[in-house]
């Protein structure tokens, strides 16, 4: 859909980027100074630091029950694994969607469904390849446990990856939020988890590409006593 489209590269820049982009600029300029052909590198570099933090709008599936992908990305092999310990979410297995991000990818996270934060959660780690499977569990994180709108008990982690140095989330405790709304993103390459019940649908596989806030990962079936 989006990817590889001529006006990627014409959409708004993420506002976390601009310092990065100034401070690219500043050091071109500098390349300039002592040398052309630097400073032809300097601009190339420069380029892309924008086209990172690129920030486009996305048509979110308007349709209820759906959960839809927090990252841009490709979906790596679809696991059975227990939420991270620190959202208590117990012990129990859960199916786990992993979304990778290369360097060339949308890094903006977005909410995957609608309805409630019920708990946040940062540990420091490690900063193993983010298409590890070992990196879901001894990398930086940052988790976020959700109630979803159908009644759903979810969770979704930004993790940090080989070159990742920060994760950047602005959901508070208690917050109400939509699918689709951006919360986060993170610097630079990494990847997104996604802890679903058990009942939910799944509408991916792996090796698939996601679009953060559009591609639909999963539908929820009505929780029990939600309703008719």
């Amino acid at each position: 859909m989006h990817k590889g489209s001529p006006h990627s590269m014409l959409v708004p820049i993420h506002r976390e980027g601009w310092r990065f982009v100034a401070v690219f600029v500043g050091a071109t300029a500098g390349l300039w100074w002592l040398a052309a052909p630097l400073g032809w590198a300097g601009a190339a570099l420069t380029l892309w630091c924008a086209y990172f933090f690129r920030d486009p709008a996305r048509a979110v599936p308007p349709e209820p029950g759906v959960i839809v992908s927090p990252a841009d990305g490709v979906v790596l092999p679809i696991e059975v694994a227990a939420p991270p310990a620190e959202l208590d979410m117990g012990p129990a297995l859960r199916r786990r969607i992993s979304v990778f991000m290369n360097v060339f990818n949308v890094h903006v996270n977005r909410i995957p469904a609608d309805g409630t934060v019920t708990a946040l959660s940062y540990r420091p780690g490690k900063f193993f390849n983010a298409s590890f499977d070992k990196a879901s569990e001894h990398n930086e994180r940052q988790s976020v446990r959700m109630s979803t709108a159908g009644g759903h008990d979810i969770a979704f982690v930004q993790i940090a990856g080989l070159v990742a140095r920060r994760i950047l989330c602005q959901l508070v405790p208690d917050q109400r939020v939509c699918a689709g709304e951006r919360f986060g993103l993170i610097r630079f390459g990494s990847r997104v988890d996604l802890y679903l019940d058990d009942d939910m649908e799944l509408m991916v596989r792996a090796g698939e590409h996601a679009i953060g806030g559009e591609t639909i990962l999963a539908r929820e079936r009505p929780a029990p006593g939600s309703g008719p």
